[in-house]
């Protein structure tokens, strides 16, 4: 069990940094998050089928919202 929370902890860790030159401090809490959220999935399923249909939708999904330059209008859904 130590072993899958070390894993999943330090490839989000390493998954984040490699955010941080194209996307700066965003890249790497938006990175973090998911990397934390998917790695955990698949330490407790051992599957990566759907988290790869996840990831690849999360994907679409941000370059729509960039795109479409919906950023500001999503981030006010949050933050009001």
């Amino acid at each position: 069990m130590w072993a899958k929370i070390f894993i999943v902890l330090l490839t989000s860790v390493l998954f984040s940094a490699a955010h941080y030159a194209s996307q700066g401090l965003p890249g790497v809490e938006q990175a973090i998050v998911t990397g934390l959220v998917f790695g955990t999935i698949f330490a407790a399923t051992g599957r990566i089928f759907m988290l790869m249909i996840a990831h690849a939708a999360f994907d679409v999904t941000a370059l729509a919202v960039i795109y479409w330059d919906f950023e500001s209008e999503v981030a006010h859904l949050f933050f009001k």
